[in-house]
C-alpha cells in the first residue's frame, strides 16, 4: 500500500531505514525518468562512495552489506607463511564505506550530461569532510553546463548553502544553466504534498516531470516498510504539535 502520509513520511528520516530509502529511491526514479525522456535521452545510476575512518574504540567493520571481505583459510595461512616478514608493523586505521547513488541524465547521441539529480542523505548535510565533499561538487555542477536538481527530504542537518530559502522542513531545488545564479525551489513543511519536480532537459525539448510522491509510494509498497518503521521514532524528534499530526498517519 501506499505511504499513508500526504508527503514525506517522517518515520523514513530513521537512520536504520534512510540508507535503504536512499539507494531504493534512485532505481525507481530512473525508471519513471527514463519513461519521459527517451529515445533523446538516457538516466543513468553513479555513486558518491564516502569513506569514513572510525574511532579507535571499538575497531569493527562497519560497512555496507554490498562490500565483501575474503575469510582467511588454512591456504591463505600457508601462503602468508612463505611471504617476507617486514621488520615492523603497524596498525591501519578502520574505515567504513558508503555508497550514495545520484542520476545523471546524459544526451543520447554525445553523452553530454544535461542534468544531474541529487537526493541529500546525512553524510551530506552534517558538518565535516563528507558535506565539504558534497558541496565542493556541487559547486563544479552549478558552475557547469549541467541543470543540477537537489532534493532534500531530511529535517536533520542544516541547509545547503543557498540565500532566501524560507523555513521549511524539505524542499526541491532547480537549477537551470540559463537562470543561474537564480533557481527555483519548492519548500515544504511536514504535512504539505510532496510537489512534482521538473526536470530541465536541453531545448526544444520541453521538461520531464518527477512525481517525488509517486516515487516514494513505489518504494515504500517494495519495502514493505509498513512493517517496521513505526516501531522506531521520526528523527530528529517531531515537535509536539507535528506529533500529534503524524499520528493520525500511523497504522495502529
Amino acid at each position: 500500500m501506499s505511504s499513508p502520509f500526504p508527503g514525506m513520511n517522517p518515520y523514513l528520516e530513521q537512520e536504520t531505514v534512510w540508507h535503504d530509502f536512499h539507494e531504493s529511491f534512485m532505481p525507481v526514479a530512473r525508471e519513471l525518468l527514463t519513461a519521459e525522456v527517451r529515445p533523446h535521452y538516457i538516466v543513468k545510476i553513479d555513486e558518491h562512495v564516502y569513506i569514513h575512518e572510525l574511532p579507535d574504540e571499538p575497531r569493527t567493520f562497519m560497512g555496507r552489506g554490498d562490500v565483501t571481505v575474503a575469510q582467511r583459510d588454512e591456504r591463505s595461512v600457508a601462503a602468508s607463511a612463505a611471504t617476507l616478514q617486514a621488520p615492523s608493523r603497524v596498525r591501519l586505521p578502520a574505515v567504513d564505506l558508503e555508497h550514495l547513488s545520484f542520476l545523471e541524465i546524459r544526451d543520447r547521441q554525445n553523452m553530454r550530461i544535461v542534468t544531474v539529480i541529487e537526493l541529500l542523505s546525512p553524510s551530506n548535510k552534517q558538518p565535516g569532510p563528507d558535506r565539504e565533499q558534497y558541496v565542493a561538487k556541487r559547486s563544479q555542477l552549478l558552475h557547469s553546463a549541467a541543470h543540477f536538481v537537489e532534493i532534500d527530504l531530511l529535517r536533520g542537518g542544516p541547509r545547503m548553502p543557498m540565500e532566501h530559502l524560507k523555513p521549511c522542513d524539505y524542499y526541491a531545488l532547480v537549477s537551470r544553466v540559463d537562470e543561474r545564479p537564480q533557481a527555483g525551489v519548492w519548500p515544504m513543511q511536514i504535512a504539505d504534498p510532496l510537489p512534482i519536480v521538473p526536470i530541465p532537459l536541453v531545448a526544444p525539448h520541453p521538461d520531464a516531470k518527477l512525481n517525488l510522491k509517486a516515487v516514494l509510494d513505489r518504494v515504500y509498497d517494495a519495502a514493505g516498510y509498513e512493517d517496521y518503521i513505526y516501531l522506531g521514532e521520526p528523527r530528529p524528534p517531531l515537535t509536539a504539535e507535528q506529533n500529534h499530526w503524524a499520528r493520525q498517519f500511523v497504522p495502529s
